[in-house]
């Protein structure tokens, strides 16, 4: 009985000490592996919205039916919003505590090409709180939300894409906010949630946003915006602004504009902003990537990203595998980054520079210095242009990189200069010229 005792005990000893852990050594919670799809038959009552007078109709514009819907359910005790087979035209729709979104097989949800049928609202935008559209589907101080299905989200983005891009021609210097467009999905200040299975395409804007969000789950989804013929610009998958506990799983994101990028704030006292904040304890997983401009980047509106995980990931087309936005006008420090089984090709492998675009220290006289620290690339087999693509600054300090286990097929075999990072650890990294 003793030995049966002493057995069991070891057991268990090795199954705690087998636990997964974060890059900096704290255990990830089990929460990361509790990956059930929405059951909506759990969450209250079915608002099928065709029976509250809405109809099937991609030109009738019906966002104040489908609110009416929404406040319904809120005022009843909550419920979910169903959207049947059909599709259905609405501007701006914000979702009340209890309630969540649906959307059947073959349904589509349709955002309105008309900036006026989004209102102004306090909202957060490129690392600031401010004033600006609101986004398609909005949920705030919505615990518990869900947004489930086989649908689609569309948000019917060319004619704001071709508006942007006639705005560069007049005014080459305009921002991405000079043209005024929504975000498909913006959910702010939610713990709890869960986006599953859903279609989001053809985003005007940044296509998912989430801000100051704890405990967040995306699984399974499809999110696209085209690169050609009509470039969609600025329309990244998935925006994290300073949100804890964050898990993307099995999706497919193939977007003109970055795939991943953790923000969470801009400028030269960002750190000392109560609305700013950092990313903790994010995983990235079994993710399928198409066309992006990077598949994870830390930035350009960052201030402080800790323990991040992408791994077991395959890429295709992307312009960056690992980008760190080094911005000279904000403080920022990216620490505890793991990168790892990941398969596919990339035109760079890890790319870090400053990034100036819109650079303004608003009257700071010193340029804030800024950190990238404890960066494991590992168990990576991946074709690239360029494998090393870091440039050396006085604006940031690298160092304690890792790359451990990595085949990697270049084109341009330059020279890796490991100077620019401290404790840099090269360990079984095979690296092989392409022949032309």
């Amino acid at each position: 009985m003793k030995k049966i005792i002493l057995l069991t005990a070891c057991m268990a000893c090795l199954a705690a000490s087998a636990k997964e852990t974060f890059p900096d050594g704290t255990p990830i919670p089990e929460w990361f592996n509790n990956n059930a799809p929405t059951d909506i038959q759990a969450l209250g009552k079915q608002y099928v919205i065709t029976d509250y007078g809405i109809v099937n109709d991609s030109t009738l514009l019906q966002t104040g039916k489908i609110q009416a819907v929404i406040d319904r359910a809120a005022r009843e005790g909550g419920g979910t919003i169903v959207i049947p087979e059909g599709t259905y035209l609405s501007g701006a729709l914000f979702f009340k505590p209890g309630t969540h979104l649906h959307l059947e097989e073959n349904a589509t949800l349709k955002g309105s090409d008309d900036i006026s049928n989004f209102p102004v609202v306090d909202t957060r935008m490129e690392g600031q709180s401010l004033k600006y559209f609101a986004a398609l589907v909005n949920a705030d101080k919505v615990d518990g939300f869900t947004l489930s299905g086989k649908g689609t989200i569309n948000g019917n983005g060319l004619r704001y894409w071709k508006s942007f891009w006639l705005r560069r021609e007049v005014n080459p210097d305009c921002t991405n906010m000079d043209e005024l467009r929504p975000r498909l999905i913006y959910i702010s200040n939610s713990n709890d949630v869960q986006l599953s299975g859903v279609r989001l395409v053809n985003s005007p804007f940044w296509t998912t946003h989430l801000y100051r969000c704890q405990r967040v789950k995306l699984l399974s989804l499809h999110i696209f915006s085209p690169a050609e013929p009509v470039k969609a610009p600025s329309t990244d998958a998935i925006d994290i602004d300073a949100c804890t506990d964050v898990l993307v799983k099995g999706c497919y994101m193939s977007v003109n504009d970055d795939a991943v990028a953790l923000k969470g704030g801009k400028g030269p006292y960002a750190d000392k902003d109560p609305d700013n904040g950092a990313n903790r304890n994010i995983i990235i997983e079994d993710c399928t990537y198409g066309f992006c401009h990077s598949a994870l980047t830390c930035g350009s509106e960052a201030i402080h990203c800790r323990n991040i995980i992408l791994r077991n990931c395959h890429i295709d087309n992307a312009n960056r595998l690992l980008w760190l936005k080094m911005r000279p006008d904000t403080p920022q420090n990216y620490e505890y980054i793991r990168v790892e089984g990941i398969t596919g090709n990339a035109k760079s492998f890890l790319y870090i520079k400053p990034w100036t675009q819109f650079f303004d220290l608003k009257g700071r006289k010193d340029i804030p210095l800024s950190y990238g620290s404890h960066v494991t690339m590992q168990d990576i087999d991946f074709e690239c242009d360029v494998f090393f693509n870091v440039e050396a600054s006085d604006q940031y300090r690298l160092s304690d990189f890792l790359f451990k286990d990595l085949h990697i097929t270049v084109h341009e075999k330059a020279a890796c200069d490991t100077a620019i990072i401290k404790n840099f650890t090269f360990e079984n990294v095979v690296r092989e010229k392409i022949l032309k």
